[in-house]
């Protein structure tokens, strides 16, 4: 591995870029995403910075049930991230589909499309719980990328 190899893999887990992606949520769960990012609760701390574009994402936080018509928009963003990434689902709605998961367009939690490394509970969730979520999510950063790192010296050795 390239020494500008190393400095990637560990500025991956210093400062991961987040993406978060709305999958017909009520919103409330998305104005505790944004309080997380106020100076009140500033989860910009850890490094994070909050991005539009997955392509430079490393974590998808995604809120809200998923039905027919945002599942392939979900998939495609998740796709379009580089590995590794981690799913955080936020939410009951994005858990399980919530209160909505008996209606006639809700597959379901997030998990029904793509795969979620860390659950946050709560309808909606506090921007702790949310903070919370995102810090496991960032272990589970560091795992994956060690595991990628022993993965290429194999390949190399």
């Amino acid at each position: 591995m390239s020494i500008f190899n190393k400095i990637l893999q560990k500025s991956k887990i210093k400062s991961p870029w987040l993406l978060h992606y709305d999958c017909s949520s009520c919103n409330g769960c998305d104005i505790e995403i944004l309080a997380c990012l106020t100076p009140i609760y500033d989860i910009e701390r850890f490094g994070i910075i909050n991005t539009g574009n997955p392509k430079h994402a490393d974590i998808l936080l995604v809120t809200g049930g998923v039905n027919n018509r945002n599942k392939h928009v979900l998939k495609n963003l998740y796709n379009q991230m580089p590995n590794p990434k981690v799913v955080v689902s936020v939410g009951s709605c994005g858990n399980t589909g919530g209160i909505f998961k008996d209606a006639y367009n809700i597959i379901g939690g997030i998990d029904k499309v793509i795969p979620v490394d860390v659950y946050v509970p709560g309808c909606p969730p506090k921007p702790e719980a949310i903070i919370d979520g995102v810090v496991q999510a960032l272990e589970i950063l560091a795992q994956k990328t060690a595991k990628n790192q022993t993965v290429e010296k194999e390949d190399v050795g």
